[in-house]
């Protein structure tokens, strides 16, 4: 009886999922408890953690399920689409968010950000117009969408290139 060869995209989808739930959680409680307004930026640090354990964990599991057999491409096809399952699923939560959820939550952001920046007293209003400029820019929630998913394929990359190579085993 063989056994039955994992393929990438079902750990990919899988733990994609995982990652990005993870994502959203995390936005929503800080978004509930109104530390997104804050700033507080610690509950982040969870996130930074998990994506790459749950990246190299996932790379071990498809390892372990594959007779002990990973070439760097599986690692990377495993890692890499995690990585970009993960930021869709962000991306798709960020735009319902910016878009229905609460519409007006981008522009408080800015506003709250802004005041902070101005309460610096070497801040010129030059400087706090120029400030106002980079955000309004980014604000737009296509322009941070397409930032992340870039972000989470160069992190998930990275990750993915690190966990195949101390994992590697070939036939």
């Amino acid at each position: 009886m063989e056994t039955q060869q994992p393929t990438a995209g079902k750990f990919a989808m899988n733990y994609g999922l995982v990652l990005g739930a993870i994502m959203i959680l995390i936005q929503v409680v800080m978004y509930a408890t109104g530390m997104a307004l804050e700033g507080a930026q610690w509950p982040y640090i969870l996130y930074y953690i998990l994506f790459p354990v749950i990246i190299i964990y996932a790379i071990s599991l498809f390892k372990k399920q594959n007779a002990g057999i990973l070439s760097l491409g599986q690692a990377l096809k495993v890692g890499l689409s995690i990585a970009m399952i993960s930021a869709l699923v962000n991306v798709g939560y960020g735009l319902i968010f910016n878009y229905f959820i609460d519409p007006e939550f981008m522009d408080q952001l800015m506003q709250v950000g802004l005041e902070k920046a101005a309460e610096n007293p070497n801040m010129t209003p030059e400087m706090l117009e120029q400030q106002e400029e980079i955000m309004r820019k980014f604000q737009n929630p296509l322009i941070g969408s397409a930032m992340w998913i870039a972000l989470s394929a160069i992190f998930g990359l990275i990750y993915s290139l690190i966990g195949g190579l101390v994992m590697k085993k070939e036939d």
